[in-house]
Parts: structure tokens; sequence; C-alpha cells
């Protein structure tokens, strides 16, 4: 069976040549008369695997020298009890609350310290992104948390709000790489791999180094404090080795393709090709203010749930798969992360056009 244009949002679509050069070593990685997930995490060709894959981020990323840079595990989840336990003093946090993710780092975090939600856009069903231009950050607030793209719902944050100079924690999972972002206008960013990076299994922290404290509660297991597994080179314990040479792969081919910045334009055309079908269509629309639509994923629905159903059945046997929107919201996703070709989106246009035209010559 060929492959299918994979529009999953997560595990997502990795780049072919990755796969190509993870296929062609998985048996033997270079000479070492092994594969990567069989050697230790101590051995020296390990030890390579793991600092380039940093230095390549950091490369990509433009991080400065005094940020850490952790490859972590437990996802994006974990990371909403490790950033509270991490970084309170005065145990109050703000959260700006613009979706599942961030919803639930709020309520994880209340278990901790007090979660005050200065700004939140339940009210439509996380359609938009609320107005960050007068935000009221508490004085004795720790930090402020943004989730900056939105998986489920389909937005993104266009720009960062004023914190009033209080640490700006971001969780990148759904967007880390896919544009420019000045690292120094964040204390801490986390992100799953399993979306635009790497295989699921994999967690990466950028975490300035003067939040890395011993001064923790002492309720806080050891695995969760960021000062630990930056002391160890994130080799305190037997890390995600085959995801995080995975991810140094990926890292790679973005170096070899242009950075970021390629990337960026490349996201922008994919998903102008789709908005522009979805503006002008007469049986399918988006769902999201304008203004904040995703670069990552498109969210899109027609006027009948029957159809809808019919859409996605019926592009699925095309080839075209995962487009089933989230259980929570209905409809229909399309994730065009990184990996997701322009040749992808493409088909993907050209078959709703044929769709619409073939729904409305039935009616």
């Amino acid at each position: 069976m060929e492959r299918v244009w994979n529009f999953s949002a997560g595990p997502a679509v990795l780049p072919e040549e990755v796969l190509k050069i993870a296929a062609e070593q998985m048996l033997n990685y270079e000479n070492s008369g092994m594969g990567v997930m069989e050697m230790s995490h101590r051995s020296k060709v390990y030890d390579k695997i793991i600092k380039d894959a940093e230095a390549d981020l950091r490369k990509l990323m433009n991080i400065p020298n005094n940020y850490k840079v952790l490859f972590l595990q437990g996802g994006g989840h974990l990371q909403f009890s490790m950033v509270p336990l991490n970084l309170m003093k005065n145990k109050v946090a703000d959260y700006i609350v613009t979706g599942e993710w961030a919803k639930k780092a709020a309520k994880e975090a209340a278990k901790y310290l007090k979660v005050n939600k200065i700004a939140s856009s339940d009210d439509k069903n996380f359609t938009y992104i609320p107005d960050l231009s007068n935000l009221k950050v508490s004085p004795d607030a720790d930090y402020v948390f943004i989730c900056q793209n939105n998986t489920i719902y389909g937005t993104r944050f266009t720009e960062l709000p004023d914190t009033s100079g209080k640490d700006l924690v971001s969780d990148m999972s759904s967007n880390i790489l896919s544009e420019p972002f000045d690292v120094t206008k964040f204390a801490l960013i986390f992100a799953g791999a399993q979306k635009n990076i790497g295989p699921a299994g994999t967690t990466i922290v950028i975490i300035r180094e003067d939040l890395l404290t011993d001064d923790l509660p002492e309720y806080c297991p050891t695995m969760l404090s960021y000062k630990i597994h930056a002391d160890k080179d994130s080799l305190y314990n037997t890390p995600p080795t085959y995801g995080i040479y995975v991810c140094g792969l990926v890292f790679k081919h973005l170096l070899a393709n242009g950075g970021v910045e390629q990337m960026y334009k490349k996201n922008l055309e994919k998903a102008n090709l789709l908005y522009d079908f979805l503006d002008n269509s007469k049986l399918f629309k988006g769902t999201v203010a304008k203004k904040d639509r995703s670069l990552m994923n498109v969210t899109f629905v027609t006027d009948s749930e029957e159809i809808n159903d019919r859409f996605v059945k019926e592009a699925t046997a095309a080839g075209l798969v995962n487009l089933k929107g989230h259980r929570s919201v209905g409809g229909m996703r399309a994730s065009i992360y990184n990996a997701m070709p322009v040749e992808g989106v493409k088909a993907l246009v050209k078959f709703m056009g044929d769709f619409e035209r073939k729904v409305l010559n039935e009616s």
C-alpha cells in the first residue's frame, strides 16, 4: 500500500527522508553493530547523538547560552505539574485559557498553587484568542502560562501577551519550529515531540538557567526537578533514546532545508491554500476567528453531521486520513505540520472541491 496523506493531530506525519534514514540505520547505526534503541545511553556513540540533537535545536531556534535544553519524558501533561512545582515562589500563577490543554494545565497547577485565569475564550468554545492588550497580571504571579497553538480548536497566538515583567511560560507542543520565535521572550518553553518534531515519548524543555533551583517543595518527586535533569544533561535516568535520535534527524533535516524561516514560508503557503478554499466554499466553513487561525491545525465543518461523516469516510478511502475533528468538537480537522508537504494540502483541497461539487449537485 502506498503512503497516505496523514493529517493526524499527533502522533503526526514525519519527513519521509528522516524515516528512510532511520530505516537504513535500524539494525546498524554508523557501524556500531547495533541499532540506536539497543545501545546504552551512557555510551560514547549515544552521547554524540544527544549532544548533536541539542546543538542542532539551538541553531534552529537561536537558543541563547543562558537557557538549558532538556530531553524529558511524560509529554505536555507532565509539564503541567513540573512547571508549577519548579517555578513557584509566591505560589500564585496566571493562566490564559484558550483551549483544552491550557484548561487542563490550569487545573493541574491548582493542586500546588493559586491559579488566576486572567483571560479566557471559553465563552465562545475557544474559537478565538482573547484580547491581550489590557491583561490584569497578578502582581505576585510567579509566571504567566499560555498554550500558543490550540490543536483541538484551531487557534493560535499571533502576538504574545504583555506579562508586566512576569515570566512567560509557553506550551509549544504543536507549533514549535513552525515559525520563528524569540526564545528570550520566554522563561520556559515545553513541547511534546509527537506533533512537529519526532515520535511520541520525547518532551523538550527550554528553560532559562536562573529558574533552575534545588529549593523545591519537599513533596516534589526527584524526577520532576528541572535542575536534576539539567545537571545531568538529560541523562539522570534512561531518556527516550530512540525518540531523541529521530528528533535529531528531524533537526538535521530542517537545517538542511532552510531552517525555521523556510518552514514558516511553507506553512503559510499550506495554510493559505486551505483557508482560501474554505473562505470561498459553499459547503465547508472554518470554525474560528480569521485573525486567530492556526497555521498547524485547520478546523472546519459543513452544516450537516451526516455530510461531515460522509466526507471523512470518503476522504479516508481516497488516502486522505485522520481528518475527523476532535471528539469534543466534531467536524473536521486537518493538521498540516512541518512534515506535511504542500502537495498533501493541494490533494486535500482538490478532494474537497470535488466532494463539494458532488454534494451540491445532489441537492
